[in-house]
């Protein structure tokens, strides 16, 4: 029997921009908001604003300080994002998804511990992401999609869920290809009747994310999008079992 559905956390008590002012900032600038926590209710209301939390720059850290980084949200001016039927599976790729098994959620903490390996060039998830996911996960909002071979996790990514969004943080691989197959996995995951009311975010596009069909939004674009997304049905692939 399935779950019927992630559980809502208390709300948050931070009084983050509304999805409105996050639609009509203006400019280049990627941060939108510096401050408040990380509790489950203060992360799922920034997604549905259209942010996403990462540290604050370093320009922002005050010289010498010991204190852990303040927490910045972010809306991309160009955001990056994938329509389930626009994912470009080439020849090779699709011949490396039949050497890999994807699972759904079974090794969520080793998925972000992957994402996060310092020795990453560009490492930003710290400690507290990891625990705010790991929360976000025990409610049934964060979720990873991995690949797997020869009973050894290869790669993956993470995410959060709501409704047909799935906002994703972060991926990794350890074998060549693994998290092309995980993505690949994803998209699969999401295929159901109301696919084509879906959208993965991946944050910002990048010329690898581009060839396998990532697209940039305006801003403005994605945030006046998210109403629609949060009324299309949690995927059952990602509902958890009450057994």
């Amino acid at each position: 029997m399935s779950h019927p559905g992630p559980v809502e956390p208390p709300p948050t008590p931070w009084d983050l921009p509304s999805r409105e002012q996050v639609a009509a900032f203006d400019g280049d600038d990627d941060l939108v908001a510096v401050g408040a926590d990380l509790a489950p209710g203060t992360v799922l209301a920034a997604y549905r604003r259209g942010l996403f939390p990462m540290p604050e720059p370093a320009r922002f850290r005050l010289p010498g300080r010991a204190a852990p980084p303040t927490i910045g949200w972010w809306s991309p001016a160009r955001r990056g994002v994938l329509r389930l039927d626009g994912l470009h599976v080439s020849r090779s790729l699709r011949r490396s998804v039949r050497d890999f098994e994807i699972r759904v959620d079974t090794a969520f903490d080793e998925v972000v511990a992957g994402c996060a390996d310092p020795r990453r060039p560009g490492g930003w998830i710290d400690d507290g992401i990891r625990a705010a996911y790991a929360e976000l996960h025990r409610l049934g909002w964060a979720h990873s999609v991995e690949a797997w071979q020869d009973g050894r996790l290869a790669g993956g990514l993470y995410g959060v869920a709501i409704g047909g969004l799935f906002a994703g943080e972060s991926m990794f691989h350890r074998v060549r290809d693994a998290s092309k197959v995980a993505l690949v996995g994803l998209v699969e995951l999401l295929s159901d009747a109301h696919a084509a009311q879906r959208l993965i975010d991946v944050q910002w596009s990048t010329p690898h994310l581009a060839s396998l069909g990532v697209e940039e939004l305006p801003r403005r674009a994605y945030v006046d999008r998210l109403p629609a997304l949060f009324t299309v049905p949690t995927p059952e692939g990602l509902l958890r079992s009450d057994g």
